[in-house]
């Protein structure tokens, strides 16, 4: 899927480089390589990790990727990342909106689990039904990693790359997963 683009024109080749900045970011995660996640920041970038814990310039950063990616080596699920909207700010100067959603190991999405029937009975295969919730719930409470993700990255240019400058991780409950009924 195509990303949704705003702002000043920019070259293709800008909006194609951001896309893979984000694809390095999900290969960094899903194969829990902390250097070549760390690489992607700027030295002086600023990161807000979910719960909003700060961490800043790129020794920070490197220090907690090595101390929580290699943790998630063994885990069951991982994450997508999905570009969804690039607003170039300048030429030089992007905000991007990207999509986590927790995925098994073998890419079966977290949300298409949930929707499947329960132990109590029938799921109604809406993803607002109770006892999808009641799921959800219970893994997030368990396992913090199953939440979905928002992220908001301002990636600058600077001698032809595109990097991470600063970086707002949010934990997202999108409205529908939540309607019951």
């Amino acid at each position: 899927m195509k990303p949704r683009l705003a702002g000043v024109d920019v070259p293709p080749e800008d909006v194609d480089a951001i896309v893979a900045l984000v694809a390095e970011v999900e290969h960094a995660q899903q194969n829990a390589l902390p250097d070549a996640f760390a690489d992607l920041f700027r030295p002086d970038a600023l990161w807000s990790v979910p719960y909003g814990t700060p961490v800043t310039g790129i020794e920070e950063i490197g220090a907690f990727c090595r101390r929580v990616l290699p943790a998630t080596a063994g885990q069951p699920l991982t994450s997508t990342y999905e570009t969804e909207y690039i607003h170039f700010l300048r030429p030089d100067v992007a905000a991007v909106k990207i999509r986590q959603r927790p995925v098994t190991r073998d890419g079966e999405l977290l949300d298409d689990l949930l929707r499947r029937p329960d132990a109590s009975g029938p799921s109604t295969g809406c993803r607002g039904s109770s006892a999808a919730v009641r799921r959800w719930a219970s893994l997030v409470a368990t396992l913090p990693a199953v939440a979905p993700d928002t992220s908001l990255y301002v990636l600058t240019k600077s001698d032809g790359r595109w990097r991470i400058s600063v970086a707002q991780d949010t934990t997202a409950i999108e409205s529908d997963a939540l309607a019951v009924g």
